[in-house]
């Protein structure tokens, strides 16, 4: 007997479908899809947030020198004239130099990140720049399930779908 369901679908397939739902479940907090499907997801994600239960806290705070463009109070970068080596004139960005406070992962929690990155597809926002679901996961799920020992998702039944009655699920977080 096979430890996991098929789904009717090629092993690279069915696993690409199920990092996509497990990604959507994660930023969205809910999906609607079929009971098999939705039992499939609701293992992966509940074994990573566990995840990210037991290793939310394990950072340190660091500060670290960046160097970086100067704004003017528009958020346009300043610029200079120089001369090149040849005599020729250019605009050249001003730099400036700031410390910032960073979080540093300790390895246990960097191995963690990347056993969650294995499960999820990297996703933007709607201007293009990337959004940090393992940050989401550390930062606002796993504070909030930090009491619960298990059971972090909930599968509420909707009812047979009209085309081929597959029963269809809503998966949420709890």
């Amino acid at each position: 007997m096979a430890k996991n369901r098929k789904l009717g679908r090629t092993t690279d397939q069915r696993l690409a479908m199920l990092k996509t739902q497990v990604t959507d479940l994660i930023l969205n907090e809910k999906i609607k899809t079929t009971e098999a499907r939705a039992k499939e997801v609701k293992a992966i994600a509940d074994s990573i947030i566990a995840l990210a239960i037991k290793e939310k806290d394990n950072f340190e705070e660091v500060e670290v020198k960046v160097v970086r463009a100067k704004l003017d109070s528009n958020g346009n970068k300043v610029t200079e004239v120089a001369k090149s080596k040849n005599g020729k004139d250019y605009l050249k960005v001003v730099k400036e130099e700031v410390t910032e406070k960073r979080q540093k992962d300790m390895p246990s929690r960097l191995n963690a990140r990347r056993k969650i990155m294995k499960k999820i597809n990297k996703v933007k926002n709607s201007e293009g720049k990337n959004i940090d679901l393992p940050a989401k996961l550390f930062n606002e799920i796993a504070p909030k399930y930090q009491d619960r020992v298990g059971g972090y998702t909930r599968i509420v039944k909707l009812g047979k779908r009209r085309g081929d009655s597959a029963e269809i699920v809503l998966l949420e977080l709890l």
